[in-house]
């Protein structure tokens, strides 16, 4: 009977705990896997890591849900979270004046800027002024694609990625690429180290936001969330890792 009764006893506890961790609130989190360091595949792995996928996750915790990062194209993220297939979007997202109408963002975690990248060998560029009249690389539905757009007689190629927009560039097929600066930065690191380099000052100072669906109470929520991580000293410790200690 003893024994009987600890195995029923055990049997309830792993069924109460199987219970309680399949009622976790879920945060679908839609994001762009192709934008370093914010958000990109781990090596060797389908996993996602950043900036970006690091805070979320800590945001979630704090919140009390249980982080799922879906992936689509960033042009995709506005309509998805809009339509209620995600509930926020973490994704290196600017906050400006037309994405504040279709969205509610969260208070900025990170202040991004514009810059121009152009290959090793060419010294006609040395601002987005001597752009003009010229082929510019861009990622569709960024900043950096309204930027480029302002260039006077400028021939803008919009790419479906970052990755892609910087391959025209190495391939010859423009003559610069204009994104956001960390991303930029931390491309020429990597694939970019032997062929590009950055010119000009960074421009247009930008705030990312976590965008949420119109007038969505998760805004609160994870502003909440975010001055509990930077009283604690989590966030600091997250963007040291990413970015180096702060200017």
């Amino acid at each position: 009977m003893g024994i009987l009764l600890t195995a029923l006893l055990l049997t309830g506890c792993g069924g109460e705990e199987k219970k309680a961790a399949d009622s976790a609130k879920v945060l679908r989190v839609g994001t762009e896997p192709v934008f370093a360091p914010f958000e990109f595949p781990k090596e060797g792995s389908k996993d996602l890591t950043g900036f970006d996928i690091e805070l979320i996750e800590a945001l979630g915790k704090q919140m009390g849900y249980k982080v799922e990062i879906v992936s689509m194209g960033f042009d995709a993220l506005i309509p998805a979270l809009n339509s209620g297939n995600i509930d926020v979007v973490a994704a290196g997202m600017s906050i400006n004046e037309e994405r504040q109408k279709a969205v509610t963002f969260s208070e900025p975690y990170y202040t991004s800027g514009l810059i121009v990248m152009v290959n090793k060998d060419n010294n006609e560029v040395k601002s987005i002024k001597d752009l003009e009249g010229k082929r510019i690389a861009c990622q569709i539905g960024t900043t950096g694609e309204n930027k480029s757009r302002t260039v006077e007689g400028a021939k803008v190629k919009a790419f479906n990625t970052q990755d892609e927009a910087s391959l025209e560039l190495k391939n010859g097929g423009a003559d610069a690429v204009i994104g956001d600066a960390p991303v930029v930065e931390y491309y020429m690191t990597k694939a970019g180290k032997d062929f590009a380099k950055t010119v000009g000052e960074r421009m247009e100072a930008e705030p990312y936001g976590i965008a949420v669906k119109k007038g969505s109470k998760l805004a609160g929520d994870l502003n909440k969330a975010l001055a509990e991580l930077k009283k604690s000293g989590e966030y600091d410790k997250l963007y040291t890792k990413w970015f180096g200690e702060k200017k």
